[in-house]
Formats: C-alpha cells, sequence, structure tokens
C-alpha cells in the first residue's frame, strides 16, 4: 500500500492512506523519513518513493505559485 506521511507522534509515524490516516511503528521507517514522504508499506518494511514525493512538492509548488500570482 502507498500513503503520504503526515507527522511523527512519539514512536509513531501517522501516514494518510486514501483519505485516511493509519499509525504505524516509527522502527519500519528509515530513518531520514519525514512529514511529507510519499511511502510504499509492505508487510514489515517502508520504502520511501523519492521520485514520487518529488513529483508531489513541484506539484505543489507550482499550485502555490498559481494562488500567489497577481
Amino acid at each position: 500500500m502507498r500513503g503520504i506521511i503526515d507527522r511523527f507522534e512519539g514512536e509513531l509515524v501517522v501516514v494518510e492512506i486514501e483519505g485516511e490516516t493509519r499509525d504505524f511503528p516509527k522502527s519500519l521507517f528509515p530513518t531520514e523519513a519525514k512529514p511529507g514522504d510519499v511511502v510504499a508499506i509492505f508487510d514489515n518494511e517502508v520504502i520511501i518513493q523519492k521520485g514520487e514525493t518529488e513529483d508531489m512538492q513541484k506539484e505543489i509548488e507550482q499550485l502555490m505559485e498559481d494562488v500567489w500570482e497577481d
């Protein structure tokens, strides 16, 4: 399954998956994981999807530019 890291709460990572949030143990995540990262979650492994994360960040930046243009 795929999701986006929403936030860290102590030893939990809150991930948004299909519009709902789920908690996962922080120990499953790579140490470099941060809020906003797109992740693929398998049984006992989480992989940061760097390309998807970068694409999403660029899309958000473009939307922000469009909103703030005069």
